[in-house]
């Protein structure tokens, strides 16, 4: 069925897209940091709740995305292209395998918080701007009501594989080392950055048309 294999390819996409972005194995080594000082039982719901914030908020900006276009006069191919710029820088930050600022400034970074499954773990790390970019692209793309819900559902698998992957966080850092880690993360910013310049591409041929 041409439908439900362009929806497919359309799910994937979007799914490898926000994946790439959000990396939770990257983020590995950030969540034991802001939770080191935590019990077993405690790290574990604060990983919760930091996924179901981010996972409110991306599902919030898929749902309304195209209001703030509207709202704010802004054309989809200049997002489009705007979005893709800042999705390479991201995907540079991840071949150098460096902290990435888009996920916070330095003295966010470094600020105590109360809650730390807010601040900074539910934004900026998992639902950073990189991560809202990417399900507003996602969502005005959507040609169909079918590729649309498959946006929602890629937020979902991919907030779910980060919970599941802080549940783990001490064992894989373990198994992986800082090297495997890093190689990891590098390996999902040279695919970020071909989506990167995929969405570049066709901002700017949508607008030659127009």
């Amino acid at each position: 069925m041409p439908a439900l294999d362009s929806t497919l390819a359309f799910a994937l996409t979007g799914f490898s897209t926000l994946f790439a972005i959000v990396d939770p194995v990257g983020n590995v080594g950030p969540f034991l940091g802001v939770t080191a000082d935590m019990a077993p039982a405690e790290r574990k719901r604060t990983a919760a709740r930091a996924c179901l914030l981010a996972l409110g908020v991306l599902a919030a900006f898929t749902a309304g995305g195209r209001h703030i276009f509207a709202f704010f006069g802004i054309s989809m191919p200049a997002f489009q292209i705007a979005g893709g710029l800042l999705l390479f820088l991201v995907a540079l930050e991840m071949l150098r395998a460096h902290p990435r600022d888009s996920k916070g400034t330095t003295e966010e970074r470094e600020e105590r918080r109360d809650d730390v499954a807010i601040m900074p773990l539910g934004i900026p790390l998992i639902a950073g701007p990189g991560a809202i970019a990417s399900v507003i692209l996602l969502a005005s793309r959507a040609e169909t009501t079918f590729e649309l819900l498959s946006v929602y559902g890629v937020v979902l698998v991919t907030v779910l594989a980060t919970y599941l992957v802080f549940r783990v966080a001490d064992r894989l850092a373990r198994v992986l080392g800082r090297t495997g880690v890093n190689v990891v993360t590098r390996l999902f910013g040279l695919l970020l950055a071909a989506i990167a310049v995929q969405f570049v591409l066709d901002g700017g041929l949508t607008a030659w048309r127009g």
